[in-house]
């Protein structure tokens, strides 16, 4: 009897909502998977142990933390000396490039998740791009995707050897509260994820950051509790 071969893929992993539902997605279609958090310099490096406790509760086979320091390139709210927006409006949330855009780090994000797909023979990729809560971030659009599924084939040893790169982005088109009816589907604890650009001291989401505000109305509109330890009581 012949035995189906498992693949791998490689998940990104920041330790949030999305990449923790992306992560879930991946072991229910049968990938072994091998998660990848980033140590870019972020100051809500909290999320960095969220990561690696989703990646241990959801069953990943190991987990890996690279450090790439880009505050030494700046130009970003999360990197740099500067204010994380707080209370936007939705609108404003939806329109041109925040200041919370982090420059090139998509791009090296797949760079590394690609080294290391080369690396353990995993030509999946899988991540959490989303182009309709961060359309104002340009590589988080599906163009941006094709494009690197290009550059995968083009730039590698496996690609020049006849392999297909192929990079899941399961969220691309569903918002915040599908995302959340997903991975509660898929048996996600949220509890153990963290989506804020600027916790407290002790770890607490602000409750007012836009990622805050997205990650508040998609549990809102899911009909689902959240389970985010907010720093000061939020408005019902």
């Amino acid at each position: 009897m012949t035995v189906a071969r498992v693949e791998r893929a490689i998940v990104l992993l920041s330790g949030g909502l999305d990449s923790a539902t992306c992560l879930a997605w991946a072991r229910r279609e049968g990938f072994r998977c091998h998660t990848l958090a980033i140590d870019y310099g972020q100051r809500h490096r909290v999320e960095l142990e969220a990561a690696r406790r989703v990646s241990i509760a959801l069953g990943a086979q190991d987990h890996r933390q690279v450090a790439v320091d880009l505050r030494a390139i700046g130009g970003s709210a999360l990197t740099a000396d500067l204010d994380v927006p707080k209370e936007r409006s939705a609108s404003k949330i939806g329109a041109g490039v925040p200041i919370t855009y982090v420059p090139a780090r998509n791009s090296v994000f797949l760079s590394l998740a690609l080294g290391l797909g080369e690396v353990l023979g995993a030509y999946d990729l899988v991540a959490g791009m989303n182009a309709l809560d961060y359309s104002g971030y340009p590589d988080c659009r599906p163009e941006f995707v094709r494009a690197f599924e290009a550059l995968a084939k083009a730039g590698t040893r496996a690609g020049a050897e006849g392999r297909s790169w192929r990079i899941h982005t399961p969220l691309m088109a569903l918002d915040k509260a599908a995302i959340v009816r997903l991975g509660q589907a898929l048996g996600v604890d949220f509890a153990l994820t963290h989506s804020c650009y600027d916790p407290a001291p002790d770890g607490a989401a602000c409750g007012a950051c836009d990622a805050c505000q997205l990650r508040r109305k998609g549990f809102l509109e899911a009909g689902a509790d959240d389970p985010t330890r907010y720093a000061a009581p939020q408005p019902s």
